[in-house]
């Protein structure tokens, strides 16, 4: 079902297929989506965490999701004759350094708010807690980073200036411990040896909230998402056709085949012989069952904006329609999520 027309052949597909919002329990975890040395994969987060109770009522959440910003909304009600006190919690990305080649799409350079994170609570800003926790082979190591006076961010320069500046023996008892590994690279005319982050970052947002009884409380919050990016895709290459990664993406974004032929649309047209002349853009958003509620939401509403009317989006959500030159809308009634959602945005390459 094409919604509408577009300034690229074929507009943008929307396929069937059960998704909802972030709720409950949440794992954060990289999306392996990246097939090339010019590709980031990007890191998927979601929404808000509560303490399990069957008390708090989601009658309403709204959420924006575009490259640039994710904002989400909710209306919250106590639904018992008591106030009811929570802790709430939005957890970023884990970071992990896997080799000297990762590049993790991260929007800012704030070792602590990794994603631009802000909220809220019935108009007025909250400060929340940060708390940030190091692992390395399962074992909780944050006390050891904090012992050798090393950033707990991995993936930040000052990081490796720190790593840098150990003594060979604290060195040494990194590697040991899983913290860190030793990295050769050539330099002019012999290599180097560079003592390397391994452990992973976790990072959670935290404040106390007070639900008063049989009242409704909102709560907003926003951050930068992290984006995946390919400089050009592959789709349309018929090289592709029998790869395992592309059937991964249909799966993943409903890419359907009035979706496929306007991507060969567009690579027949500029005249190319592999690949198709956009670029992608990733955006992953997890989901939950909504466990933590005492009822489904209320009211759902998701609005996906592709960032320019030439662009082609697809994901995973039945029921959505076009609002706008760039905005797609989805609505439900009484919604629990059962998945999460990833959102591809093809980028028309200039000049092409």
């Amino acid at each position: 079902m094409i919604l509408a027309p577009e300034a690229v052949p074929g507009g943008a597909r929307f396929q069937h297929a059960a998704a909802g919002l972030m709720l409950a329990t949440l794992a954060l975890l990289p999306c392996a989506a990246a097939r090339a040395n010019d590709s980031t994969t990007e890191l998927a987060a979601g929404g808000l965490v509560l303490t399990t109770t069957a008390d708090i009522e989601m009658r309403a959440e709204e959420l924006h999701i575009s490259p640039r910003q994710v904002r989400v909304s909710y209306r919250f009600y106590n639904a018992s004759p008591h106030d009811v006190k929570s802790v709430v919690a939005f957890p970023m990305p884990d970071i992990t350094v896997a080799d000297a080649a990762a590049n993790l799409p991260l929007p800012t350079d704030d070792p602590e708010n990794l994603l631009g994170f802000s909220t809220r609570v019935d108009g007025a800003p909250v400060k929340a807690r940060v708390v940030q926790k190091v692992f390395a082979r399962g074992a909780d190591r944050t006390a050891d980073l904090d012992r050798l006076k090393v950033p707990l961010a991995p993936h930040l320069r000052t990081t490796d200036k720190a790593l840098s500046q150990l003594r060979p023996g604290d060195g040494e008892e990194m590697r040991r411990l899983g913290l860190a590994d030793v990295e050769e690279y050539s330099v002019g005319r012999g290599l180097r040896k560079q003592l390397s982050p391994r452990w992973t970052l976790k990072t959670t947002h935290i404040w106390e909230q007070m639900f008063p009884a049989g009242k409704e409380v909102t709560i907003d919050h926003s951050y930068k998402p992290s984006v995946g990016r390919s400089v050009q895709t592959a789709l349309a290459d018929p090289a592709a056709i029998d790869q395992p990664w592309l059937k991964d993406y249909m799966r993943k974004y409903c890419l359907d085949r009035d979706f496929m032929a306007a991507v060969e649309r567009g690579r027949q047209s500029a005249g190319m012989s592999s690949g198709a002349p956009f670029s992608e853009e990733r955006i992953s958003y997890l989901l939950s069952t909504g466990t933590n509620w005492a009822k489904p939401i209320g009211e759902f509403r998701l609005v996906v904006d592709k960032g320019d009317a030439a662009n082609l989006v697809s994901f995973c959500m039945d029921g959505a329609r076009r609002i706008g030159p760039t905005t797609y809308e989805v609505r439900k009634t009484d919604f629990l999520p059962q998945a999460d959602l990833n959102i591809l945005i093809l980028k028309r390459l200039r000049g092409r």
